[in-house]
């Protein structure tokens, strides 16, 4: 096995063994990067090479000494390019923040920093994070690992395509609309959303109502994503709405007795939500997976009415991505430099009064006790981690699905927000491929803080999902 085929925790054994060197290590993935990168586009602003090669000589250096600063000691990492990290460019993906350089880390990037990592870049993302489709005007279209003439997902579709195609051996990610777990789907690899408040955001513009994103991990095992989240997870003081637990519950054993536990099956909502055909019974499989380990799953109703979920996230989406789109329409002549999504989603929110979004704050908070009372019932509930199959990455968005108009330029993506508005634990784990190769992946939402109960499953279902998880790109069935 190469050693960027190496699961990172692997990986991270094999270094601190000194079975290999940080400097073999990193020469290995920039070899890697160069080989595939220019078709996919995932990591941008890659960094001098003789620099990151002295970095990990660095490394080698402690560890001779006796000296490892952590899980992540030595490895390349790459950073969603909506993350600070010091040195480094912090695009946002928009042509009005290129070439701006980070002085300093934001908070997860420099627990990753202080665990070891060496950071050789970022990985590419939608201009301001908007879409769950990454491309921008500073660094082109991200695409597809298993279809290079396919969406990579967004908007950390950077982050997925450079892990599935083995340039990093573990990511970091953002999820404010599914950005974790869709193009995690797509990739065919696990992305979490966490629990609201597990992974704090530090800097951030606003740090009592901005709880709808959060920054989480990704990996090509469960085990990767739970060793990243027990880096990035832990409470500070700058976050006071911030899980007041360290990470450390998520570097023990994920082995666990998933026999007879009940999964309620949310499916399209009874047809509320559109899906392309095949999206169901690939998902269909999953679940099939997750019988046979001994759980019971049950078709359930969501029990509420959806659109008016819909409707009470659209004032908080717009409330929140406006005030981040506003600093840059203070000078007139930014506008011109804006996607219009983005413009889209200002314009939208600058008629909403208090009143709105209070009402809509009453209701969001009317949706989490609904959860609660399906989570009573079930310990898990599932859903498709995404309504379409990796759509052209020449088309911005899908404007249909099944014939039915999409109306905004995320609603396709609708399925995600069940998890998001409710502030709960979410994965998304390899689900299958279609007959073209895509592949889709299954939401699986955990109860509040259950983000290690969630994860356990996931594992579970890893080892009985083998026949889809290993498939990596270029070995699928066409």
């Amino acid at each position: 096995m190469s050693i960027t085929d190496l699961p990172a925790d692997g990986l991270s054994a094999a270094i601190h063994a000194r079975s290999v060197s940080c400097r073999e290590v990193m020469r290995a993935y920039l070899d890697r990067i160069a080989q595939v990168n220019p078709a996919h586009n995932a990591i941008v602003s890659l960094q001098d090479e003789a620099g990151l090669l002295a970095q990990a000589d660095a490394r080698d250096a402690q560890l001779a000494r006796g000296e490892s600063m952590g899980w992540m000691h030595g490895m390349p990492q790459a950073v969603k390019d909506l993350a600070n990290v010091a040195g480094l460019p912090t695009s946002l993906g928009s042509p009005l923040m290129a070439g701006c350089v980070a002085k300093e880390d934001g908070l997860m990037a420099a627990r990753m920093r202080a665990a070891g990592c060496i950071f050789i870049g970022k990985t590419n993302t939608p201009e301001f994070g908007l879409g769950s489709h990454t491309f921008n005007e500073v660094f082109g279209v991200t695409r597809n690992a298993y279809d290079a003439s396919r969406s990579a997902g967004g908007s950390s579709g950077g982050a997925a395509v450079a892990l599935a195609l083995r340039m990093l051996p573990v990511a970091d990610g953002s999820d404010f609309m599914g950005s974790l777990r869709n193009p995690a789907a797509w990739n065919n690899i696990f992305g979490l959303r966490p629990s609201q408040g597990r992974v704090p955001t530090v800097p951030a513009q606003d740090v009592w109502m901005s709880q709808l994103g959060t920054e989480g991990p990704m990996g090509r095992s469960v085990r990767d994503v739970a060793l990243l989240l027990a880096v990035q997870a832990g409470f500070d003081a700058r976050a006071p709405l911030s899980i007041a637990q360290d990470g450390s519950s998520f570097t023990g054993a994920l082995d666990s007795e998933p026999r007879g536990l009940r999964i309620g099956w949310l499916g399209d909502l009874d047809g509320y939500l559109p899906m392309e055909a095949g999206i169901l019974d690939t998902c269909g499989l999953a679940l099939k997976r997750l019988q046979v380990m001994g759980c019971e799953v049950d078709a359930l109703p969501l029990g509420t009415p959806p659109e008016a979920v819909w409707q009470a996230w659209l004032v908080w989406r717009r409330a929140l991505v406006a005030s981040r789109i506003a600093p840059f329409l203070l000078s007139p002549g930014n506008r011109a430099k804006i996607k219009p999504e983005a413009l889209w989603e200002h314009d939208q929110a600058q008629e909403l009064t208090g009143m709105q979004f209070g009402s809509a704050s009453a209701q969001r908070s009317a949706f989490y006790q609904h959860m609660l009372g399906l989570l009573r019932e079930h310990d898990f509930l599932a859903l498709p981690a995404t309504q379409v199959w990796p759509f052209a990455a020449d088309e911005r968005w899908p404007r249909s699905i099944n014939g039915k108009a999409m109306d905004t330029y995320h609603r396709w993506m609708e399925v995600v927000i069940y998890a998001t508005f409710a502030g709960l634990p979410c994965i998304s784990v390899p689900a299958g491929f279609d007959a073209r190769g895509l592949p889709c992946g299954l939401q699986i939402i955990g109860q509040p803080q259950g983000d290690l109960a969630l994860l356990k499953l996931a594992h579970a279902y890893e080892q009985a999902a083998r026949d889809v998880v290993q498939i990596a790109p270029n070995q699928q069935a066409r």
